[in-house]
């Protein structure tokens, strides 16, 4: 018996890491290394060089063209209104350089206290920097506690580290629980709403959320299944939808060529798993919200920029920020929509589908 058991103090119990059969981790919750990227920086650097996004972490998608719009000085008070993964904060309280505040704000209760420890431990505390558990709508509410801002960042992407997670359901990659929730502790999960949706409404959500150009047969397909039995996980509603496309004719794209029904299937079950998350997280009415609210909480000159993924959100920002300059409330508004280089698209497949506009507050 050793000297620490006779005095009853207990000895710390060693937990062993997860194994896994093969090579490689298959599954989320074995890539160790991915998860904890700064404990692994070797590995984590090695899945970027090939272009990949380490599980469970997330790329900021073009912080250099952000940075050139915000324009940000020592002093200024900035919002970001889906702080995600924390890479667009980070660059933006470099450029803080210590002076001002910055405001982070995510609907998602879990992620959201991850980014919060990182970056606590890179040494900003809350003198310079704070966590708000909102909705970005709520913008105003915010505005009205502390003021007006100088900056606002909007990244309306879904985090990679949302839809790595299997638990979290925003993918068809992987099987979990159909759930697509920003917030899983609030609303109704994806499997709920397919169990109230008519077919008229499910084939509208597929086609205003999606441009899904196969949204009669996966919606008729859908029902048919949830007569029967529940679609409670992401891979039973992607068996779903292969079963829908198995037999409809394949359309030829712009350039005459016919797509592999397995490319077919993948971009459908993308476009439809997209269009479920919108739809439960109320994702256009927010939008609107936050964009009729912005020019209110931004500063005399105050610079916003909002990325966007689809043509459905694009749409929202273009026309909200067109209208608020004729109306003389922006100075200024992105002319043309910007979009990722080449590079970062290399770099990083996620940014391919990425928009960028920017306004400015008039004086």
């Amino acid at each position: 018996m050793t000297e620490e058991m006779k005095s009853g103090q207990e000895q710390p119990v060693h937990k062993r890491r997860i194994h896994y059969s093969g090579k490689y981790p298959r599954h989320f919750a074995e890539k160790y290394k991915e998860l904890n990227p700064e404990k692994y920086q070797d590995e984590i650097r090695h899945v970027l060089a090939k272009g990949n996004t380490p599980a469970g972490t997330h790329i900021p998608i073009m912080v250099k063209e952000i940075l050139d719009i915000l324009a940000i000085k020592p002093g200024e008070r900035g919002f970001d209104a889906t702080l995600g993964y924390g890479g667009h904060t980070l660059a933006m309280l470099a450029k803080l350089q210590g002076k001002g505040h910055l405001y982070g704000g995510d609907v998602d209760p879990i992620e959201s206290k991850k980014t919060e420890a990182r970056i606590r431990a890179k040494g900003y505390g809350p003198d310079i920097w704070e966590r708000r558990q909102m909705n970005f709508c709520e913008i105003d509410k915010l505005a009205e506690e502390v003021g007006p801002f100088d900056f606002v960042l909007a990244d309306l992407g879904v985090s990679s580290m949302q839809i790595d997670n299997p638990e979290r359901g925003f993918t068809y990659k992987s099987d979990g629980p159909l759930d697509l929730r920003l917030n899983p502790q609030a609303g109704i999960s994806a499997a709920e709403r397919l169990q109230q949706v008519s077919l008229d409404e499910l084939i509208g959500m597929l086609q205003e959320n999606a441009d899904e150009p196969y949204a009669e047969e996966i919606a008729r397909q859908i029902i048919r299944t949830e007569r029967h039995r529940a679609i409670r996980t992401t891979r039973e509603l992607y068996e779903v939808i292969e079963k829908a496309l198995q037999k409809v004719r394949l359309q030829r794209d712009e350039k005459g060529r016919l797509p592999e029904r397995r490319d077919l299937i993948r971009r459908s079950s993308a476009r439809v798993f997209q269009a479920l998350r919108i739809d439960i997280n109320h994702e256009y009415e927010v939008l609107y919200e936050f964009m009729e609210k912005l020019p209110a909480a931004l500063a005399p000159g105050g610079r916003a920029a909002i990325l966007t993924f689809h043509s459905g959100e694009d749409r929202i920002v273009k026309k909200a920020f067109k209208t608020f300059y004729k109306q003389g409330i922006y100075e200024d508004i992105a002319r043309d929509v910007i979009r990722p280089s080449r590079e970062e698209c290399y770099e990083n497949s996620r940014a391919h589908s990425t928009k960028l506009r920017w306004a400015v507050r008039a004086k």
